[in-house]
């Protein structure tokens, strides 16, 4: 075996033993973030409390100092379960409202 199979080979049961140790990390949400995630969601959908209040990412993004991805991303959640509509499609016209009750 030439060298550089062997610093391959090396590398590679280094990585595989690496992932066995850490397998509850690697594979698994961390619960914390879960939470956090949860209890944002929970924290934009108490913002829809006022009847007609129009919510938009910034509020989102001020409301739970996450980025503005993230503030997407929780509403783009929040509309697939059926729960807000986005009103407007581009930029500063876009706010969401809540569906029924």
């Amino acid at each position: 075996m030439n060298s550089t199979k062997l610093i391959l080979v090396l590398v590679l049961l280094g990585v595989l033993i690496w992932l066995y140790r850490n397998r509850s990390n690697v594979w698994r949400p961390n619960r914390e973030r879960v939470w956090a995630k949860s209890e944002h969601k929970h924290q934009v959908m108490e913002l829809f409390l006022l009847p007609g209040m129009r919510v938009k990412n910034d509020d989102v993004q001020r409301l739970t100092g996450v980025s503005d991805a993230t503030a997407t991303r929780y509403l783009d959640e929040l509309e697939k379960e059926g729960l807000i509509r986005q009103v407007g499609v581009v930029g500063g016209y876009v706010y969401y409202e809540k569906i029924g009750k």
